[in-house]
């Protein structure tokens, strides 16, 4: 081959040679843009066409007449909806807590390296791979004063004890805690026994060697070391705890009356069995506020806290 064949081939090599980068480059954006696609209209999409309805005087089917914000102080003049939002402060801030504080309890005791863990690792957690609706069936019966708990130790001869949360409107809300509390603090554990598992021995070590008793090792190493973890497990908590819905209707279908009334089955009630789409949109789109004020400063202090590191 001439020198100038070689001279006019070598252009034409990497002009190929750069269409095959450009086409390496875009493939994945090729494959990831029909889901991206999909992911835009309907999530974004129906938070838009949400918040629309919310500004409509819509009851049975959608009525796109425009109202401004009739919607929300209609909806805030609700008492049933503050008695949601209570519920809600109630079951949310006791549900995490709790959860939080048995996970971390467990976790710590499992990491003991104690005998059959991976048996006892598997009872905790398998609350979790049951469905809300499972969960709220079980403890229903098993708070029914006529055929649960309350029937059992009567019939053990304990006649004065009384257990009728599941009836009483000032207590109802705390039975779908307890129910909430027993299916999602085992995965709660298994998220803090990983975390206890990637701590570095060698630090705990020399705590140790300079005379550093238990409770201040977990106090000043273990439990900062599993910042992340926490942070993962309250978002985790926060989202099914705003979110909750399936458990309260399977435990409690709400009642006694509204005494368990979430924002999720107010939205639900009043957009699908009152025909009232407006005020179901405007709750919906204050559940979405609540759950971008939890999250956006949690995720603001992690990513200035990692910036620092």
């Amino acid at each position: 081959m001439s020198s100038r064949s070689m001279a006019m081939s070598q252009p034409v090599a990497r002009e190929r040679a750069g269409l095959m980068d450009m086409v390496e480059s875009a493939l994945p954006k090729i494959v990831l843009a029909p889901t991206f696609a999909i992911c835009v209209v309907f999530f974004y999409g129906y938070i838009i066409w949400t918040a629309v309805l919310s500004m409509t005087p819509s009851r049975m089917l959608p009525n796109y007449e425009f109202v401004g914000l009739e919607r929300y102080v209609e909806l805030f003049s609700n008492d049933r909806w503050w008695l949601a939002l209570k519920n809600l402060a109630i079951f949310g801030s006791l549900f995490i807590f709790l959860c939080l504080a048995m996970g971390l309890f467990l976790a710590i005791l499992l990491d003991q390296k104690i005998r059959a863990e991976g048996a006892i690792r598997s009872v905790f957690l398998y609350p979790m791979a049951l469905s809300f609706i499972v969960t709220g069936t079980a403890w229903k019966w098993i708070l029914d004063p006529s055929i649960g708990l309350e029937k059992v130790i009567h019939d053990l001869g304990w006649t004065a004890f009384s257990f009728n949360w599941i009836k009483d409107p000032d207590m109802a809300i705390y039975t779908v805690v307890i129910a909430g509390i027993w299916q999602s603090s085992g995965f709660v554990m298994a998220l803090f026994l990983a975390g206890l598992r990637g701590i570095d021995d060698s630090i705990i070590k020399a705590a140790l060697v300079d005379g550093a008793p238990m409770p201040t090792i977990y106090r000043r190493i273990i439990l900062p070391s599993l910042r992340p973890v926490f942070f993962s497990s309250f978002m985790i908590l926060a989202h099914i705890a705003i979110k909750s819905f399936d458990l309260v209707m399977a435990l409690t279908g709400g009642g006694p009356g509204f005494a368990t009334d979430l924002p999720a089955t107010f939205m639900y009630a009043f957009s699908f069995t009152r025909n009232q789409i407006g005020l179901g949109a405007a709750s919906s789109i204050i559940m979405l506020m609540i759950v971008v004020s939890v999250v956006v400063p949690f995720m603001y202090s992690e990513l200035r806290r990692s910036d620092r590191g």
